[in-house]
């Protein structure tokens, strides 16, 4: 028997080991996934915190008029200095975004700044992690939607851990929080974000080498 013939079982038998733990680690796997998905749900804040804590600023991730009008009432109460806006499409300026605004203009236009570089959450940290340098900020008070949450924390975290970041969640008057494992367009839309959360945190440990 030559050395073809000696090779030829023991390869079978490291294709039937590889089987063996394929079959294993994909229902592993599945479970894994899915005990996160309930975990991340219940991760997602179910309502806005009272605005009682003073922060140096906000910033309102875009995506719903819902956020920038939170945002704009946070600094019209006086619970910061300054508002950004981040992810806003170019073109857009401050007037503009005001006239469409239940918030008067002239309470709140000379502490508004507008960001038009981020086109993602990872951006949108990125940019406010410049702009809070520049200003000399140590505390945030972030505007995204619930849902949204976890991804965004884990984002600015991760690019401004010496600053203090406080969330104030807005719920989408669709989104069902209760129960929204019952509920399909709630449903697809957590399961999206939560695999979005995954990528991001697997991310991570490279963006050292990016």
């Amino acid at each position: 028997m030559g050395w073809t013939e000696h090779a030829r079982p023991r390869r079978r038998r490291r294709q039937g080991a590889w089987l063996r733990y394929a079959g294993i680690g994909a229902p592993l796997a599945v479970v894994l996934w899915f005990v996160g998905l309930l975990r991340f749900g219940d991760q997602i804040p179910p309502q806005a915190p009272e605005p009682a804590e003073r922060t140096d600023a906000v910033v309102v991730l875009t995506g719903g008029a819902d956020r920038v009008e939170a945002g704009l009432k946070l600094v019209a109460e006086g619970r910061a200095k300054k508002l950004l806006i981040s992810g806003v499409y170019r073109g857009v300026d401050v007037a503009a975004l005001l006239r469409h605004s239940r918030t008067a203009p002239e309470d709140v236009a000379c502490c508004v700044v507008l960001g038009y570089a981020a086109d993602s959450t990872a951006g949108n940290a990125h940019e406010a992690a410049a702009w809070m340098a520049r200003e000399r900020y140590t505390s945030l008070r972030l505007v995204t939607a619930s849902y949204h949450m976890p991804r965004s924390l884990l984002e600015f975290h991760r690019a401004m851990p010496e600053v203090r970041i406080l969330p104030n969640a807005v719920v989408p008057e669709r989104f069902r929080q209760d129960a929204w494992w019952r509920y399909p367009g709630t449903l697809s839309l957590v399961v999206s974000e939560y695999n979005k959360y995954l990528l991001a945190l697997l991310r991570g440990p490279f963006d050292r080498f990016i």
